[in-house]
Parts: C-alpha cells; structure tokens; sequence
C-alpha cells in the first residue's frame, strides 16, 4: 500500500449521518471460510478515499439496521471482490441480500481473458501497481479486540474496489463485455441462492447436473 488508510472502527452498526455516496465497496471477514458455519465477524466499507469504515459484530448480534440499509438500498451500487462469498455471508447472518452490486472478479475474469490470476491481489498489482500484504488473511476475526494489523489488511480489500472498476469497465468496454459482465453480476443473487439451499457446487445449467464441478 502507498499511503496509510484512515480508519473507522464501529461496533455493532454504523453511525448515523454517514454518506457511502452512490457506490461504496463492501468485504467481509469471518471465522472461516464456510458461509453457514463460520460466523460473520466484519463488514469492511470505503467510498474509495483512502478512508475506510469497518463494522465489528459480535456472535449472535446481527441487528445492524443502518448497515442493512445501506446494503440494500438501491441508489448505492455495492462493489464486492467475489461477491458471490460476500453475499452468501451477508444473507445467511444479516439475512439481507445487497443490491444492486458489481464484482470486479467477475469483471476481470470476463476481461482479462489472457490470465486465470484474478485474486485482489493480482488485480491491484496489474491494474494499480499496488501491492497489497496477505499476511492477517487467516487471523482470528471473531478476536473482541483486533489488532492495528488486522485492521489495515481488512481496510485493504475495500479501498481500492472503485478504482479497480474504473479500470475493469474500460477493459470491458474495449473487448465488448460490459453487457455480459452487467448480466452476470445481476445473476448473482439468484447464484448465492442457489449456493446457500445446498446446490454451490452443482451447475444447475449442465446437461448432467448432478456432476459435482469443483
């Protein structure tokens, strides 16, 4: 990272009087990487300022009003990288589904045919020339107090999300995807879905769907 983010920490939900604009990036963090399981412990936001508001919710306390609210209101595009994870997270624990939303993996792997490297990491290196550190990504996010180093990786995956898009939708422009990418994106809830009533790792469109495919 090139400069140090300012950073938010709050408990339980937003503050009143917050403005995420039109489009803010969303991540998440929990206690593993299995949505039913693992419970939610994270809701990292940024409007691409360098500056980042991080949601801290305990087990079981998932009230949240404010930060359902924004998640779901419609004149706030939500930037998600691999949306498809954070939203199954989202609506499984918070028990909303956020809307509308862009990912810009399914961004990258649409544009960026020449590569199958289309972790964050990879695109903020390509796309950016920033490299972001990989070292917190397995702490323990359910910690009532976290450290200055988790907080600086967690506000890491949202503070570049708006700047990643802008360079992903001239990508897609260029190659004739935004339309692909557009209706992908707009399928992912119907995805999480599916992934969340016992069929993620069923392709429900293959000729033999039962066929597990990874």
């Amino acid at each position: 990272m090139t400069a140090s983010p300012s950073i938010t920490l709050h408990n339980g939900d937003l503050p009143d009087g917050l403005d995420f604009g039109s489009a803010v990036a969303v991540d998440t963090e929990s206690m593993g990487l299995h949505w039913t399981r693992d419970r939610l412990c994270l809701v990292q936001l940024s409007v691409g300022d360098g500056t980042a508001h991080l949601v801290q919710l305990n087990a079981g306390a998932y009230a949240a009003p404010r930060l359902k609210a924004l998640l779901t209101n419609p004149r706030v595009t939500k930037l998600f990288h691999f949306a498809r994870a954070d939203l199954a997270t989202i609506k499984h624990h918070l028990g909303v589904m956020p809307a509308p939303l862009y990912c810009t993996k399914v961004a990258s792997v649409l544009a960026r045919t020449f590569t199958d490297r289309h972790g964050l990491k990879d695109l903020a290196r390509d796309l950016l020339g920033i490299e972001l550190l990989k070292e917190q990504q397995t702490s323990d996010w359910g910690a009532s107090n976290l450290t200055p180093e988790q907080l600086t990786y967690a506000a890491a995956d949202v503070l570049y999300l708006h700047a990643l898009r802008a360079k992903l939708e001239t990508l897609l422009e260029r190659e004739g995807r935004q339309a692909l990418a557009q209706a992908t994106m707009a399928f992912l809830p119907t995805r999480v879905e599916l992934d969340l009533a016992g069929w993620a790792n069923v392709d429900v469109f293959a000729h033999r769907p039962g066929v597990r495919t990874g």
